[in-house]
């Protein structure tokens, strides 16, 4: 039915919003059944360039699911970065890099932190609190690797300090040792 609106949209005038609409819910309708082919297939026949930053915008702004969200995020950042103000950027850029921490979590355990997938340093402070450790240090590793040469609202240190933090508290004995009398 998608592709049917779109060849028709190809022979008679279609009002720009109504073009928008169409194509973002044939796009999240792609990537909630995991076509990404499909989805950039769709993305790249779009010709005017406002259009299909709208469609890629809205269609991240409606939450899908994981992957899609990744996806859309990639996308935006590899072919908008320039035309996205700093502080979408860097929501875009925390996005996909939570999206890219939460993809190395075991699958069962992702729908417990994708609320914090636009928010990597609450997601890593979560993992800490959890005792998730093991998952923790493969999230640090892969944000030190998305963070090599990134302008983003966080950085390395921001990280390294965070884990100081806990690490300090870990340490911290609420008791006072008695000595032993002779």
């Amino acid at each position: 039915d998608y592709e049917l609106c779109e060849e028709w949209g190809h022979l008679y005038p279609v009002p720009r919003e109504e073009l928008i609409s169409l194509h973002r819910e044939h796009l999240l309708h792609l990537l909630e059944i995991g076509d990404m082919e499909k989805a950039l297939q769709l993305l790249q026949r779009i010709e005017d360039p406002g259009i299909c930053l709208a469609i890629s915008e809205q269609s991240l702004d409606q939450h899908p699911n994981l992957a899609a969200s990744h996806f859309l995020a990639d996308y935006l950042t590899a072919h908008f970065y320039a035309n996205l103000t700093t502080a979408r950027r860097n929501e875009i850029q925390a996005l996909y890099m939570g999206s890219k921490v939460l993809l190395t979590l075991p699958e069962l355990s992702r729908v417990s932190y994708f609320h914090l997938s636009s928010r990597p340093l609450l997601m890593l402070e979560q993992l800490l609190m959890n005792m998730k450790v093991d998952w923790l240090a493969v999230a640090v590793q892969t944000l030190h690797q998305l963070l090599a040469g990134q302008e983003i609202s966080f950085t390395v240190e921001d990280i390294d300090n965070l884990l100081s933090k806990y690490a300090e508290k870990a340490l911290n004995f609420p008791f006072a040792l008695k000595e032993k009398r002779s």
